[in-house]
């Protein structure tokens, strides 16, 4: 795996050092061919390049000098000038076949033996594999799609030769972010693009997201992943103070040179509490604010029958991911699919789960985790070591003033005619102990007789008796709440941002808070 400058280092090394075969794995082949031109001409050696709609010309002058466009013809046309000539350098960029042992690898095979005698070198682009006696003879490299520092070369020269000529909005910050959505798309899916943003006549800062609903469309179908498609006009989050601001900070961090520190970029996090206060919602709140596309990823769609399966599924799922970063991946309820499990004699969840690990600790892409779980006990204890995560948030019942803040904010979404201000402090009292979700279920109840009986029916007594009619799970299984509520206080950040001692109701002595 390499970027342009490492790629471009690594062949000038085997060129020079007149490797016979070499392989080259990219889907670009005209990056690679520029590559190769602007090391034809920095130390000056006889490069020829062949394709079936040229033939073989001299990559330096682009001159044609052989006219047959077959492979077949081009292998010839080499092997006749190898045995005439020293040092000469081959590159063939639409070679098929050659993943086994059948007459095009073979015909190449005794091309790369002539080459060795001579000095020269054959270069083949490729996607697929190579016959193993062939590939025995040289080296393989590999050049991956523009990273953030070529993509924002690619992103200027294509937007400053318009300056001028349309209005364009962009300041350098915005040029990076355009740059970080962008990267691991190939150059010339980036410029197509940026061309059909700018052919509106204008770019403005609105067309970041653009280009992210662009990439996204070209990862649609991903391996593993399910996309999930979000209403950003829907989703709000009330409460969760804390969380929110955190998330702030490291929104920033997309975008920000992390290299000099020796920083990763941010690899998310946990979001362990109460059954539904949020935790899900969170997910997707981060990708509509954040104008970034997420995925969900189902442990269990992933699960194999036969030895290995999973794993592999796993791994496929966790590259297309970073493929697709800039992007949000969404694991709910992960105790479901990481939990230890006594039965479990194949061993396959220790070896997902050293998996997992191993990704969230050595991925660089730009994925951005939200992980839920509800019952955290159930967790591998090294997934809960620092470092795994960003930071681990307990999700806890809603305080009072969150409870209003929640209430109003269904109210709203629902066009609902609100109650008194003295009944609104009524219902915070009433729905002590309830969970976001049991105050949207309370307020839905509302709106569904505002649809069969109409607004004029909605009053105070008929929000009371909605929300007295809610029974919490806090009250059903106050054991199980009071055992999470317990596990959260010594271990995770408030979502809330308040400290444990600033907790109502709450007794426990301040732990962890959040730090900004």
């Amino acid at each position: 795996m390499a970027n342009k400058a490492e790629f471009k280092t690594s062949l000038l090394r085997m060129f020079r050092a007149r490797i016979p075969f070499i392989s080259i794995r990219s889907i670009e082949r005209t990056r690679v061919l520029e590559v190769v031109q602007q090391l034809a001409e920095e130390i000056n050696i006889p490069i020829y390049a062949h394709s079936l709609s040229h033939g073989t010309i001299d990559i330096k002058t682009r001159k044609p000098v052989n006219d047959d466009r077959s492979v077949a013809g081009g292998i010839d046309f080499a092997v006749q000038n190898m045995s005439q000539r020293q040092n000469l350098t081959f590159v063939f960029n639409e070679v098929s076949d050659i993943e086994d042992d059948n007459v095009v690898s073979r015909h190449i095979y005794d091309c790369v033996v002539q080459s060795i005698e001579r000095g020269g070198s054959i270069c083949v682009i490729t996607t697929k594999s190579v016959w193993s006696q062939l590939q025995r003879l040289g080296m393989t490299l590999t050049l991956d799609a523009p990273n953030e520092e070529e993509m924002l070369e690619v992103v200027k020269e294509c937007v400053t030769p318009y300056k001028g000529s349309i209005p364009i909005d962009w300041e350098e910050s915005d040029f990076k972010m355009a740059a970080t959505v962008l990267s691991n798309m190939t150059k010339i899916e980036a410029e197509n693009v940026l061309a059909t943003q700018m052919a509106k006549g204008s770019l403005t800062k609105d067309d970041i997201k653009e280009l992210s609903q662009a990439k996204d469309k070209l990862f649609n179908d991903i391996s593993g992943l399910e996309k999930v498609k979000i209403d950003a006009s829907t989703l709000s989050v009330a409460g969760l103070d804390g969380l929110q601001q955190w998330l702030s900070t490291q929104q920033q961090l997309l975008t920000a040179d992390l290299k000099a520190r020796k920083l990763r970029p941010p690899r998310g996090m946990l979001l362990v509490g109460v059954p539904g206060c949020g935790k899900s919602l969170s997910a997707k709140f981060v990708a509509a604010s954040w104008n970034l596309p997420l995925y969900r990823l189902d442990f269990a769609s992933i699960q194999g029958m036969y030895v290995g399966q999973s794993e592999n599924r796993l791994k496929e799922a966790f590259a297309s991911a970073d493929n697709a970063a800039p992007c949000v991946l969404w694991i709910d309820e992960i105790e479901k699919g990481l939990a230890a499990n006594a039965s479990d004699s194949s061993g396959v969840t220790t070896r997902m789960v050293g998996q997992f690990l191993f990704w969230l600790q050595e991925s660089n892409a730009k994925v951005f985790v939200v992980a839920t779980a509800n019952d955290v006990t159930k967790l591998p204890p090294e997934l809960l070591r620092k470092g795994r995560f960003d930071e681990l948030f307990f999700v806890d019942l809603p305080a009072p003033q969150e409870r209003k803040d929640i209430i109003n904010l269904y109210i709203k979404r629902n066009l609902l005619p609100p109650p008194s201000t003295f009944t609104l402090d009524k219902l915070v009292d009433i729905s002590e102990g309830f969970a976001g979700s049991d105050l949207e279920g309370a307020v839905r109840d509302v709106a569904i007789q505002a649809v069969i009986r109409g607004d004029a029916a909605i009053d105070d007594s008929l929000f009371e008796k909605c929300f007295q009619n809610i029974v919490p799970l806090s009250k059903t299984s106050p054991e199980r709440i009071e055992a999470i509520r317990a596990w959260g206080r010594e271990r995770a950040v408030p979502a809330s941002g308040l400290t444990w001692s600033n907790i109502p109701n709450d007794k426990a002595t301040s732990k962890r808070s959040i730090i900004i």
